[in-house]
């Protein structure tokens, strides 16, 4: 076969994959997303999900999409400057903007082609971005598209990321990029004082929130508004994706003049389909949602903050922090894949991360927790985590 050799290269190194624990596997679900989902026909309790406010499955979330369904149809059969724009999505990115404080935002199809579209748009090779070291791969394959000068600094490390930003000069812009929360650790970017550094050195703060929009702050307006400092962020990337209903899309938003240029020479978003009328009618109803209250954002705190302190009490070691984002650390590949199978034996849905996903010897199961776990539910994951921890762990 033309394609023999390939298929005997790749098989290779699957069977490696496999024989250290790192092969990742797709569980099948047979219901809808929510605190309890079906795998197999069985009810098990879902902690995996970036349900953070239970808008998945809501209720006011689903009449929104289908009366987008109804309204709208089903698609553009086109990308946006063509034949795609309706004023659906008009609605929804003014929205988004007025929510931020922003002057204007931009839909993509998610966030991973927001951060894409991003970078090579706005930066030339006079220019230099600095990027945390643990920001989303989509961030660093974003940067990676674009012609501008690369510093990466140490997690969090402002001494590092200040010398960056003496060593790029003044020949061009200086972009400093960070994850808002990084996500596989929960842990917050210190935004007031990267601003601070920002301010030094004449530099631009872009913030991929997408693990706080919704969640984080007195109104839910993500982790720069959690820290008091939403209106020195110059740019805002998020997705549609987690708390704002749980299905696709992602935006930018920020100045007129970058939310223009991207308009015009960013590729995800010239060359990709329209996000569809439902998705779009879906997440403004989140985004209501969302601004109307805190009751959903105040449940989903004093969860985190039970399942943190139970599973602590039981003797696991956690990441510290407040975010909804649980990493119990395990450190062995091999360990965090067994012992989330063993929970789902006990109707605990988890999953184990280990390396590319997380670093070499970093392996751990993170718990996501949602607005819609019930007490009940957080008490039984302690319980089954303690169990399971006994017998596996020792």
């Amino acid at each position: 076969m033309s394609d023999k050799l390939l298929r005997e290269h790749l098989h290779a190194q699957l069977e490696d994959i496999r024989a250290r624990g790192l092969a990742k596997k797709e569980r099948r679900l047979t219901s809808p997303q929510g605190a309890e989902i079906l795998v197999g026909g069985r009810a098990v309790i879902n902690f995996c999900a970036n349900n953070y406010l239970g808008l998945a499955n809501h209720p006011a979330i689903i009449e929104a999409a289908m009366d987008g369904l109804r309204r709208y149809g089903n698609g553009l059969a086109s990308v946006r400057f063509i034949c795609g724009t309706q004023d659906a999505h008009k609605n929804l990115e003014s929205a988004i903007a007025h929510f931020f404080a922003k002057d204007d935002a931009i839909l993509y199809s998610s966030c991973w082609d927001a951060n894409g579209g991003l970078f090579e748009t706005i930066l030339g090779p006079e220019d230099t971005v600095l990027s945390d070291e643990l920001n989303h791969a989509s961030i660093i394959d974003g940067i990676r598209l674009c012609k501008a000068q690369r510093y990466r600094y140490r997690n969090c490390d402002l001494t590092d990321l200040e010398k960056g930003l003496r060593e790029a000069g003044t020949g061009g812009l200086r972009l400093i990029a960070t994850d808002g929360v990084f996500s596989m650790d929960g842990v917050l970017a210190p935004l007031p004082e990267i601003c601070a550094l920002a301010d030094r050195y004449d530099g631009i703060v872009v913030v991929d929130d997408s693990h706080a929009t919704g969640i984080m702050g007195p109104g839910g307006r993500g982790t720069a508004e959690h820290l008091g400092v939403l209106s020195r962020i110059d740019i805002i990337t998020s997705t549609l994706g987690k708390t704002l209903g749980g299905a696709a899309g992602g935006f930018t938003c920020a100045a007129t003049e970058v939310v223009e240029m991207l308009r015009q020479r960013s590729r995800p978003y010239l060359f990709s389909n329209s996000l569809p009328p439902a998705i779009v009618l879906a997440a403004t109803k989140a985004l209501e949602l969302v601004a109307s209250g805190s009751d959903l954002r105040d449940r989903l705190h004093a969860n985190a903050k039970k399942l943190r302190a139970g599973l602590e009490k039981a003797g696991f070691t956690l990441k510290t922090g407040t975010h909804p984002i649980v990493p119990v650390m395990l450190g062995d590949a091999a360990l965090a894949s067994r012992m989330a199978d063993r929970l789902l034996d006990e109707g605990i849905y988890v999953i184990g991360f280990s390396f590319p996903v997380v670093p070499q010897g970093q392996a751990r199961i993170r718990l996501q927790v949602s607005a819609v776990h019930t007490d009940e539910q957080l008490d039984r994951a302690v319980a089954a985590f303690t169990k399971v921890g006994r017998e596996i762990v020792g």
